[in-house]
Formats: C-alpha cells, structure tokens, sequence
C-alpha cells in the first residue's frame, strides 16, 4: 500500500520538537505506535485481536519505558511541575490498561477509541505539556543553572538505563 502513510491517525510536526533529543526520539516512535494501532484497528475482523493485541503490547511497553525516561529527566532538573506531569503519565497509563482490558473482554469499539486517545494525548499533552517543560530546560541553561554538556549526561544516561 503506497498510499499508507496518508491513512495515519498521528503526523509528526516539528512543532511537536522539545529540542530534547531523546525526548524527541521517543516521541517518534510514540507517534509511530500510535499509527501502528490505527492501522491495527483498520484490519479485518479475523486479523484485528492478533494485530491490535500485539500492538496494543508494544505501546504499553514503550509508553512505560518512555514516561519513566521523562520523569528521570524532569527530577533531574528539578521540574517543578513534576508531580502534575507524572499524574497525567499515570492517567494515560491507567487508560491504556482499561483498553486492553476492556479489548480482552470483547468490547468492539474499543480501539478505535483507543487510537483516538492517544492521538489526542500525543497531540495534546506533547504539545502542551511536554513543551513547557521543555521551555523550563532552555530558560535553565539561559540562567546558567542547566548547561548542555549537563542535560547530555542526563539523556545519555536515561538511554543507557533504558538498553
């Protein structure tokens, strides 16, 4: 299918950039994922449980490995909104559990309106959120207080923890 691309759910922007580059990297895939469970849901019946429950495996796990990263990150340079940030990671992670779950016991709609939360999150939460921490690092590094050599060390070793 040579025309897949125009049928996801998520587009990258650079909009979406936080100029952090493994945050960054992340996201990606995220929004990569996230399109995988779009196509997922497109699938015939028969082929719909084997493709979205695989899918539906690799989000959790990514989503987990992901949201650990940032909030090391965002401890790292004492965010201080970091307790709201790691609620809302929390609510996400809770809402993909309910889908899964919620897929297992049969209910048809479910990922449909799975891939619809998530592509409000990823559209959202990323853009938003994710952004003003992102603004919080670069206003540091102008005061002084974060250099770029520091937050290297930090992405460095949040994606050594993660291999």
């Amino acid at each position: 299918m040579a025309n897949e691309k125009v049928h996801d759910v998520v587009v990258w922007s650079d909009k979406y950039k936080t100029g952090i580059k493994l945050i960054d990297k992340q996201h990606h895939t995220l929004v990569d994922l996230t399109n995988q469970l779009y196509l997922a849901c497109r699938a015939g019946d028969d082929v719909l449980a084997v493709v979205f429950q695989d899918a539906m495996h690799k989000m959790v796990d990514y989503v987990r490995h992901h949201f650990t990263a940032e909030l090391i990150l965002l401890d790292k340079i004492n965010y201080p909104d970091y307790q709201n940030h790691k609620r809302m990671h929390d609510d996400l992670i809770r809402d993909i559990l309910n889908a899964a779950k919620e897929f297992n016991e049969g209910k048809k709609l479910t990922p449909n309106n799975f891939t619809r939360t998530l592509e409000d999150w990823v559209f959202g939460h990323i853009a938003v959120y994710d952004k003003m921490y992102a603004a919080y690092a670069a206003d540091q590094k102008r005061k002084g207080v974060l250099s770029d050599k520091v937050l290297m060390e930090i992405e460095t070793a949040i994606d050594d923890e993660g291999k």
